[in-house]
């Protein structure tokens, strides 16, 4: 793909009114929508105000490039603005800026789109290619510019390469190999421009110093050129130049300098020349760092969260695949009976196989998230402790805390070893002593303590009253809704998988489905009711809602919520806290976690007409209140 493929003369405003950097933002933002590449202006506008807000993408040398990746955008796209005047850009030079790119990338943008746009930043580093841009008089010139610069790229790249080939071959080894060699990571959180304008910058600044660098680019697209052991190990120095987290424990032991990903961008020869001088600090894997500032300032409950949502993003999988294959046996049961070859082999990868992961790969990946990879083997036996012992999901989650805080115990006890025993630490200590004493304490304090809370909640839960029974089924069925698979949901989800899990009964299930359900549906039906509410586009993506809705996944909504969060949120989970407490009120049993509207093939048979005309009351009620809610369109919008 060429950069002219997102870089449309359609798109370009070549004399920007805006005076001011809101200003330039908005104008080039309203410029997309008339355009129809975005479809949601607030959610686009945050994106990028979001990005701003962690540094001014106002990259100095009079060039700024605004830039987001959100569900918002229709089409990826780059915009072309010009400043003749300049604008007060909050540049990080403190200099006006004349030219803009804006980028609008869409949610999952794939390799071609994000390589296109790489090389587009890339561009933006050549001195002429700016000032051409500055005096092109047409929409076409700038096209003209665009592409012959792209082309000379192309041609320098493929010297660069021909040059280092006849090098080995001259020498039979790496010409590289005399020289010194630095190493270095660039990432943004977004991974689609300054990724890889940092990672030009360094390598165009290192050849003309004479020193060898190898650049590995966390972007969008994922870890590129990923720095082996052996580089690592010959490099005089680290830089880390990000604005997110990167894999860090691989340096342990190098000089490192760590910077936003905007230095490496605008002053690459300091960067490489204190590198080379000695002025990076040794980095520990195993001490707090400078990399630690943002998780500092996290509060307790958030650095909770972030750790518990770690394991849930990872048990997920196994809850999906496990799920939906144990409702596929349950079929295969009653259509074959249960000593079928066909339903003993998917019960024994469904329950027997993934499901008896869930809380050993939820405790692991808690500790793993709270201590680095030396916690996930220690973590993921005190979760497999928790089931053997009863304490289920609460013990599971007791154990993930537990051995990621015993590692970073023993990593502070051991910080001052010598250097010659470092390699003695992941492979003798930590497993050991991180196993031992983690499972010393859920042995004897831990699943003691919890299986019984466990067995009186689940007794607890089994005791309920019809009314209270509808009451929590419909909290949970109306937290499905709130961020249709955000933290609240995968609360709400959480909690029935552990009672599921713990009782064998899937009565919560019912409810938390049901309530997954209705978001989706309900839009899926207000958009076949009320057609003259709703563009083509959002009607087809309507009918995509019907599918998503009855595969219980409640995403499918989130882009209509994006757009209308008042109005998709409160309509939906209206409904969907109505449909989870009737499946209580009707004493619905789903016998599987997951699979919508295939579950119920394998329910009992008065249960089936009941799970579904929750839904379909559910789904009714939100779907009426967001279709009446919405206004009609104006006429030149359909």
């Amino acid at each position: 793909m060429k950069i002219s493929d997102l870089l449309k003369k359609e798109l370009m405003i070549m004399d920007l009114s805006a005076k001011t950097k809101q200003e330039a933002i908005e104008e080039m933002i309203a410029k997309l929508k008339e355009k129809n590449m975005i479809n949601d202006v607030d959610t686009f506008r945050k994106e990028i105000m979001n990005r701003e807000e962690l540094s001014s993408t106002g990259l100095g040398d009079g060039i700024a490039m605004p830039h987001a990746k959100t569900s918002a955008v229709n089409t990826p796209c780059v915009l072309f603005a010009r400043s003749k005047d300049g604008i007060d850009y909050e540049s990080l030079d403190g200099e006006p800026t004349y030219l803009f790119f804006m980028i609008a990338a869409e949610e999952g943008a794939n390799n071609t789109h994000i390589e296109t746009l790489a090389n587009l930043s890339r561009l933006l580093l050549k001195p002429n290619f700016i000032e051409k841009l500055k005096n092109a008089k047409t929409e076409d010139e700038v096209l003209e510019i665009v592409a012959i610069g792209e082309e000379e790229n192309k041609e320098k790249e493929k010297k660069r390469e021909e040059k280092k080939n006849e090098e080995m071959k001259k020498e039979g080894v790496s010409a590289t190999s005399e020289k010194p060699l630095i190493v270095a990571v660039t990432a943004c959180p977004t991974g689609i421009a300054h990724t890889y304008m940092a990672e030009d910058a360094l390598k165009e600044k290192a050849e003309q110093l004479g020193i060898d660098i190898r650049v590995e680019t966390n972007g969008s697209d994922g870890a590129k050129n990923v720095l082996t052991s052996k580089e690592i190990q010959r490099a005089e120095g680290v830089i880390i130049s990000a604005d997110k987290n990167v894999e860090m424990a691989r340096f342990d032991g190098k000089r490192l300098i760590k910077t936003p990903v905007s230095e490496a961008i605008r002053n690459p020869e300091k960067l490489i020349n204190k590198t080379l001088n000695g002025e990076g600090k040794i980095y520990h894997s195993d001490e707090k760092s400078s990399g630690d500032d943002e998780e500092e300032k996290l509060s307790i409950g958030s650095k909770v969260y972030k750790d518990v949502m770690n394991g849930v993003s990872h048990m997920l999988p196994f809850v999906v695949g496990g799920g939906i294959l144990i409702a596929i046996s349950f079929m295969a049961e009653q259509a074959f009976g249960s000593n079928s070859e066909i339903f003993k082999f998917l019960q024994e990868i469904g329950g027997n196989g993934a499901f008896s992961f869930l809380i050993p790969i939820l405790a692991g990946y808690i500790a793993m998230s709270v201590a680095d990879r030396p916690a996930l083997m220690p973590g993921m036996v005190g979760g497999l402790m928790a089931v053997h012992t009863g304490s289920g999901f609460i013990g599971g989650l007791a154990a993930g805390f537990i051995a990621g805080y015993v590692i970073l115990l023993l990593k502070k006890m051991t910080a001052g070893m010598p250097k010659s025993l470092e390699g003695v630490k992941p492979m003798i200590i930590f497993p050991i002593f991180g196993l031992l004493i983690t499972g010393a304490i859920m042995y004897f304090a831990i699943n003691p303590v919890f299986s019984g809370i466990n067995k009186s909640m689940n007794n607890a839960l089994t005791n309920l009253g019809t009314g209270n029974a509808v009451m929590l089924g419909a909290l949970l069925g109306g937290m499905m809704a709130v961020d249709m698979g955000g933290p609240v949901n995968k609360a709400a989800y959480t909690f029935a998988i552990s009672v599921f899990t713990s009782t064998q009964q899937g009565y919560l299930m019912a409810a938390v489905m049901a309530g997954g359900m209705v978001p989706p549906l309900a839009i899926a039906l207000a958009t076949t009711l009320f057609k003259n509410k709703f563009t083509e586009k959002e009607r087809h993506s309507g009918l995509t809602n019907w599918i998503l809705g009855l595969t219980f996944i409640t995403e499918g909504a989130i882009p209509f919520a994006a757009a209308e969060p008042l109005k998709v949120i409160g309509s939906s989970i209206a409904g969907a806290a109505i449909a989870g407490g009737l499946t209580q009120l009707w004493h619905v049993n789903a016998p599987a976690p997951h699979g919508g509207i295939l579950v119920s093939f394998v329910m009992e048979p008065h249960h089936v007409l009941f799970f579904l005309l929750s839904i379909a009351i559910g789904t009714i009620i939100s779907g009426m209140i967001y279709g009446f809610w919405r206004k009609p369109l104006e006429s030149n919008q359909n």
